[in-house]
């Protein structure tokens, strides 16, 4: 009787992997606030993703030193390496500057461009579903965007333009780990670490150079200690998402990180860093709907 009243207890599936996600949502939901602080402080979004991402490929080295190897076995980590790096400053600085909701938002448009780029570089031709999936994405970009004094929804700002860049880029990111799904993993998170720290830190060089960003020799204040509070978030939710998509399906993980759009409308409207208008509502409701049928169809 003992054995059989225990017997459903064991049987329980264990949360675990799901706070695991939703703590790596929130470490990206609410990333803003730091990368603000930080840039206030003198610390430029491009040079703190720079520093982050670094450590992060000193701490991957430390965990797998033979990762490296991956990269030069597989010439499509290279393509992973970019991706990821485009997507991380990218995200980044445009949450830095942008409204935060309309950032996520069109960010989030990467089911769109995850439905061409599957056709084009694995051969899945669309089916009803996956162009149901890209314009119910597109019209929702359209919405966002569409200003009452603009004729065309087109961007209107430097934020705007990073995160459909960004959105892009993590859509090529998630192709191209599918195209090299023999790659041992720690070589694959070693290529996406490494382009986020080489790709800031190359375009950190360059618009400081040309005199459109500060140097990180202005910085002042408590930089230091906000710098190293964003490393082990990101750290930590990295380890943590890791653990948790590896636990679960990929559309129960997708739908769970789908709640990082929660965290940083919340968090942006408590502090004033966006503004949630009819407009961006019904747009954003599109998005999310095509990235809920893009994690339907992975399942």
């Amino acid at each position: 009787m003992a054995d059989a009243a225990s017997a459903p207890a064991l049987a329980r599936p264990s949360l675990l992997p799901a706070f695991a996600l939703c703590f790596n949502a929130l470490v990206w939901g609410v990333s803003w606030l730091p990368f603000r602080e930080l840039n206030a402080l003198g610390v430029h979004p491009l040079w703190a993703t720079a520093i982050v991402f670094g450590v992060a490929v000193l701490l991957a080295c430390l965990w797998h030193p033979q990762a490296w190897r991956g990269l030069f076995t597989y010439p499509w980590l290279w393509v992973l390496m970019v991706a990821s790096g485009l997507s991380n400053f990218s995200f980044n600085w445009a949450m830095t500057i942008g409204d935060v909701v309309r950032v996520a938002l069109l960010f989030y448009t990467m089911p769109a461009w995850s439905v061409l780029l599957a056709w084009w570089l694995l051969g899945e031709r669309p089916t009803r579903q996956t162009w149901l999936q890209l314009v119910l994405a597109l019209t929702g970009v359209l919405v966002v965007m569409k200003s009452p004094d603009s004729p065309w929804p087109i961007p209107e700002s430097l934020a705007d333009y990073l995160a459909l860049l960004g959105g892009f880029a993590f859509a090529l990111t998630n192709t191209i780990m599918r195209k090299v799904p023999d790659a041992h993993p720690a070589s694959r998170v070693l290529a996406m670490f490494a382009g986020g720290a080489s790709a800031s830190l190359v375009v950190a060089l360059v618009t400081w150079q040309q005199g459109l960003v500060p140097g990180i020799s202005s910085a002042n204040g408590p930089w230091m200690l906000w710098l190293t509070g964003l490393t082990l978030a990101f750290v930590a939710g990295n380890l943590a998402f890791q653990y948790g998509a590896t636990r679960l399906g990929v559309m129960t993980a997708s739908l769970i990180m789908l709640s990082e759009l929660l965290f940083a409308a919340v968090s942006s409207a408590w502090w004033g860093a966006s503004t949630l208008t009819l407009r961006t509502l019904a747009g954003g409701s599109l998005i999310v709907l095509a990235a809920v049928l893009a994690s339907k169809k992975q399942a």
